[in-house]
């Protein structure tokens, strides 16, 4: 479904992508991880269009998305911090983003779980990181997007808004969606993704199935399964 091919990019003289390929189908969970600057962030913006890559090409549904659009309807993106007009109240946010991209077909379950119509008189300013990120997990699963980006979905949620979020997650790679998440908490991931790309120093080290993970390394978490991945690459 997206097809990174050889995509490389350069921020003055310092290297964040290196020859990066990779094949993301639907119907898949996956989580997208490595330290900090490893070129995680460039490469989602890269796929947004918010970064234009030196070198390479990025193919969505076998289309390339060099000078395109139309192909971003297509994704919902949750960032890790959103940021909303200050004076906007929820309910006005939620119209407008309603407006710039029309649907008959809305889905409005997370509006519902989460009791937004009691909050929708809230200004954008006066709300909690947690609220934000309900506005934000909101408006990315409203126009049942074919694929879901999202940057640290958790942080900040309260234990059940979590789960229900973590709900929301697993029904829609069950229904056939592509899921990307990004988190630096792996035992967040538990349960949720089904495949995992490490990046480290702008190339993809690994892009794996969870569970093959798991048996190749011997271990019972992804984080454990990391861990004894990396030491196996220091030793060795």
């Amino acid at each position: 479904m997206i097809h990174f091919q050889s995509i490389s990019k350069k921020f003055g003289r310092l290297p964040v992508l290196n020859e990066v390929s990779l094949t993301l189908e639907k119907g898949n969970c996956i989580a997208l991880i490595g330290p900090n600057g490893c070129g995680k962030t460039t490469l989602i913006k890269s796929l947004l269009g918010m970064v234009i890559p030196d070198k390479g090409d990025i193919l969505f549904n076998g289309q390339n998305i060099k000078g395109q659009e139309k192909y971003r309807s297509q994704i919902g993106y949750m960032p890790q911090i959103g940021r909303y007009p200050d004076n906007m109240r929820i309910a006005q946010v939620i119209d407008m983003i309603k407006q710039i991209r029309p649907s008959s077909d809305l889905d409005n379950d997370l509006y519902k779980q989460f009791d937004m119509a009691t909050m929708t008189d809230k200004r954008m300013r006066t709300l909690s990181g947690g609220t934000i990120q309900k506005v934000s997990a909101t408006l990315a699963f409203l126009f049942r997007p074919p694929v879901l980006i999202l940057d640290e979905p958790t942080a900040g949620l309260d234990p059940i808004a979590a789960e229900i979020l973590k709900e929301k997650i697993i029904a829609a790679r069950n229904n056939g969606s592509l899921v990307l998440i990004t988190s630096h908490v792996l035992s967040e991931l538990e349960g949720l993704v089904n495949r995992l790309v490490f990046m480290q120093d702008g190339k993809v080290l690994l892009h794996e199935d969870i569970e093959t993970l798991k048996a190749t390394t011997r271990q019972s978490t992804i984080a454990k399964s990391i861990t004894a991945l990396l030491k196996n690459q220091l030793n060795g």
